[in-house]
């Protein structure tokens, strides 16, 4: 949990990034990583030395060896605890001299996020900004891992509350409802090819450690855990370094987090690798078929990367494996061949379980585009029998640019810490959405005028184009409206006027 002092200092970092001209947020927060990632080297570090002076053993690991660097600087100088209480130019000269050299050397050897460090730079010259910075985060309280996780959260929302690179980022309550929905299982192998800040391998993380406290004492579905539960795509080297950092802040040791152009690069290798899909994919585009990877254009002939994505999802799951992705409102409904047969496949090919409609203004400030979250099995032979609706009217924020939220934070998300009244439940439907999706069998009695309801696939079937869209199943009931009669009304009027000019008639014999 985050405390105000916390977020002041952070706030204040921030402050100094801007004051001394590092004004992109994104530049910010890289070099905030880049700073954070050499403080936990050296963190990793002393607490190998503890272990190896309790123990009386050698130390297993060392991260900065017992030796100088080809400029001649002891690698000790290059630890945060040494430079940390350094004079200002003398630490931007070992930082930006030494310790940048020593961190693109690494190249993977301490974890998948040093493979991403290969082309890390100190993104400032100015010795009085290191120093503060510097200091300021080794003031921050670090030490367990929920306030480091906190405290990068709070970090990546403020690149989100910049007005820059929103796109990047999943609102986390909508993550948590469908983290939630798809309910992770310790053994399961998680991918998100369109990873970004690994938002959702995250709050994957999270489930498993709340749901499933067993698993860290079980040293096998531990070494899953850390080494080969979590694998996140993205081909923006910058946003790879934020969401590596986001995963080993929240306590995953070695998470599988690579650059990867998912939609263009062949997926031999990890075809069926994946038990679940979890993702937000960027859509509204158009690739050339050249660009594109051709196992996916077997799947489905197009250039929509809305479609591709999908057919991907496909591709990379395991039969029996699960998905809940956002896609655009037009997937569901676009009348193209590749839209219909992108469609007719999840139906007819797999198991489609659900459509949820997502109300227009969940992506604002950065985007008004009406979007759903679909959830999947893959299946190969078939198995959807009734497919489930609702239609979203509130996630507990407004749903204009300001995105204020509309109740207090007990009451927010998927899981709220208060049960809502029905008042509230007017302005958060999500924790409703999750409890009628864990009790599918009592919402096929619902009728189609409901928030949520079910369709049998016979009535997609008979669409002709397995059309998806909620509005097409939906019912809506008109209250019966009971007009006067024109006569009637123009009577009225008559006696209307007729008392006006009473009205006035006496008026003017008085004036007389």
């Amino acid at each position: 949990m985050l405390t105000g002092e916390i977020r002041s200092q952070i706030d204040s970092i921030w402050s100094d990034f801007w004051a001394g001209g590092v004004a992109n947020p994104l530049s910010v927060i890289e070099q905030m990583t880049y700073l954070l990632f050499i403080k936990r080297l050296d963190d990793l570090h002393t607490l190998e030395e503890r272990k190896s002076q309790t123990l009386k053993i050698p130390m297993e690991r060392r991260i900065f060896p017992e030796a100088r660097d080809d400029k001649g600087r002891p690698y000790e100088d290059l630890r945060w605890s040494r430079f940390k209480n350094f004079e200002s130019r003398e630490m931007m000269e070992v930082v930006d001299e030494h310790v940048f050299p020593f961190l693109r050397a690494l190249n993977g050897s301490q974890s998948s996020y040093g493979k991403l460090m290969r082309d890390a730079r100190l993104g400032f010259s100015n010795p009085a900004l290191l120093a503060k910075v510097v200091e300021k985060l080794d003031r921050i309280p670090m030490e367990d891992r929920d306030t480091k996780g906190d405290v990068y959260e709070y970090m990546l929302a403020k690149i989100a509350s910049a007005g820059q690179n929103g796109q990047f980022r999943t609102p986390r309550h909508i993550i948590r409802l469908m983290v939630e929905m798809t309910a992770p299982k310790p053994t399961d192998v998680i991918c998100d090819p369109a990873a970004g800040t690994c938002g959702f391998l995250v709050a994957a993380g999270e489930y498993l450690r709340e749901k499933h406290p067993e698993l860290m004492r079980d040293p096998a579905l531990r070494k899953h855990f850390h080494e080969g539960l979590f694998h996140g795509f993205d081909f923006d080297t910058t946003m790879l370094r934020i969401g590596a950092m986001n995963m080993t802040l929240h306590g995953v040791e070695n998470p599988n987090v690579t650059y990867r152009d998912s939609l263009a690069e062949d997926h031999a290798e990890d075809a069926g690798a994946y038990s679940l899909v979890l993702a937000n994919p960027p859509f509204a585009g158009s690739l050339d078929y050249e660009a594109t990877a051709k196992d996916l254009q077997k799947i489905v002939k197009t250039r929509k990367t809305e479609l591709l994505f999908i057919a991907l999802f496909l591709r990379l799951l395991k039969t029996g494996g699960r998905a809940a992705v956002i896609v655009p409102d037009g997937v569901l409904f676009g009348s193209s061949g590749a839209h219909k047969d992108i469609r007719r496949m999840l139906v007819e090919d797999h198991k489609l379980d659900a459509v949820i409609k997502l109300p227009s203004g969940v992506f604002r400030p950065y985007a008004g585009v009406s979007t759903a979250i679909i959830l999947f099995t893959k299946t190969g032979v078939g198995g959807t029998e009734n497919v489930w609706f609702y239609d979203v009217a509130a996630d507990g924020l407004s749903l204009d640019d300001k995105r204020a939220e509309l109740l207090p934070p007990e009451k927010q998300g998927p899981t709220p810490a208060q049960p809502l009244s029905e008042a509230e439940h007017d302005k958060n439907n999500l924790p409703d959405i999750l409890a009628r999706w864990q009790n599918l069998a009592a919402e096929a009695e619902r009728p189609h005028t409901a928030q949520s309801f079910t369709v049998p696939v016979e009535d997609i079937r008979a669409t002709g184009s397995w059309d998806l869209s909620l509005n097409r199943y939906k019912e809506v009931q008109h209250e019966e409206v009971i007009h006067q009669s024109p006569k009637e009304i123009i009577a009225e009027l008559r006696a209307i006027e007729a008392e006006i000019a009473e009205g006035l008639d006496r008026l003017e014999g008085m004036l007389a």
